[in-house]
């Protein structure tokens, strides 16, 4: 089994110019299932406004300085690009913040899309609909130098530890049932509160998707320790979706603006700038 790293130096931040990329299509009528014009319409939370939901705070590599309306930071980006391919001008993208839970609890919605690295999950799927995956990631096991959890190289070393994770969330139920540590997982609010714990030696490591786990490690945490992926129970990556209200009359088209962006090679395009430098991390047996 491969050794634990540490990550010292910071993040290197790459600029991108989502501008461009939604001009090219602003003007114009999006994507739908037939592969028709269709301009924004009365479907939408604010007629002629593109909503977008993200959470507070939202975080790097998935939003830069807290900033969604710069376009900057990978699902920034990718909101951009699912504006453009459905008709929308830059300055009709409108943000707007929830937390986590709110988003995928049932009931009426203030968004047109929400994103927050959710999980395509069936049990969700019961509250909200999903767009098709717009990004899989893996879980990451991650801690501090010093920590009892940072010689650890495989899931019998870390099950008698305290492990951490954001409740609600595929980290959590991941960490549960691959790692199953004795004490269960120690449940957080964010993974904000997650890291603040681990950083005050309440938890030995925390569990976090792949790009988050690289960022706190290397730029949040003193001595941050990448320990290793969690396999997959299901034989597959972590799918992230746009989430939309239960029903919502825009799903097939923002499904069909993703499926575009994916097959043209936008998606691709946007992970390379904002996510290129969180490679890969040995996996724990």
């Amino acid at each position: 089994m491969s050794r634990p790293f540490s990550l010292r130096a910071g993040a290197a931040i790459a600029g991108v110019a989502i501008a461009a990329l939604a001009l090219s299509a602003c003007q114009t009528g999006g994507t739908t299932e037939d592969g028709t014009a269709d301009g924004p319409t009365s479907e939408w939370v604010t007629e002629g406004k593109f909503t977008v939901g993200t959470g507070e705070p939202a975080y790097f590599p998935w939003v830069v300085d807290d900033a969604p309306e710069s376009g900057e930071g990978f699902e920034a980006a990718v909101a951009y690009a699912v504006a453009a391919e459905l008709g929308f001008a830059p300055e009709d993208v409108v943000w707007v913040r929830t937390t986590f839970d709110e988003a995928i609890a049932p009931g009426p919605k203030n968004f047109d899309i929400n994103l927050q690295q959710f999980s395509i999950t069936d049990e969700r799927k019961e509250a909200v609909d999903f767009s098709s995956p717009y990004y899989e990631t893996t879980q990451v096991v991650i801690t501090t130098e010093g920590s009892a959890a940072a010689s650890a190289t495989s899931l019998a070393d870390l099950k008698p530890l305290l492990i951490g994770a954001q409740t609600g969330t595929t980290s959590f139920v991941t960490a549960e049932e691959i790692i199953a540590p004795d004490a269960g997982v120690q449940v957080f609010n964010t993974n904000e509160d997650a890291k603040l714990a681990l950083e005050s030696n309440q938890v030995d490591a925390i569990v976090v998707d792949l790009p988050t786990a690289f960022y706190i490690a290397g730029v949040e945490l003193e001595g941050g320790v990448i320990v290793g992926q969690l396999p997959d129970s299901a034989g597959s990556a972590d799918a992230f979706g746009l989430v939309l209200p239960k029903g919502s009359p825009i799903t097939a088209k923002v499904t069909a603006a993703v499926d575009a962006l994916r097959d043209n090679g936008t998606l691709a395009d946007i992970e390379t700038e904002w996510l290129a430098d969180f490679a890969g991390a040995p996996v724990l047996r």
